[in-house]
């Protein structure tokens, strides 16, 4: 078993080896083109970045602002809430005050 399984290792390692050499010139080659990319257009990649960082500030703040008014409705239905219940508590207390008055006479 033993004698067997140390050629078939070494002709695994055979075809693996040059998939993994492509692998790295690929990844090299890549990396050698960006770099060239960047030095010749350097505007180009920084305008991408500041639009992509200037899109995502747009969007926080638009969502900042969405929250922001939302909260502010709800607090004005809540005000609005607590007015009607103060003067239905202002009703209440001049009924209750105008039954004593009845019921003293």
């Amino acid at each position: 078993m033993k004698s067997t399984s140390l050629p078939l290792f070494f002709v695994l390692l055979t075809f693996i080896n040059p998939l993994a050499q492509a692998d790295l010139i690929d990844d090299a080659v890549g990396n050698i083109q960006q770099a060239i990319n960047d030095a010749y257009k350097p505007d180009n990649s920084r305008s991408d970045d500041d639009d992509r960082y200037d899109a995502r500030r747009n969007s926080d703040s638009r969502q900042y602002n969405d929250r922001r008014k939302q909260l502010e409705d709800r607090r004005q239905r809540l005000d609005e809430r607590q007015r009607q219940l103060d003067d239905d508590r202002r009703r209440l207390e001049d009924d209750e005050r105008q039954l004593e008055n009845d019921y003293d006479r």
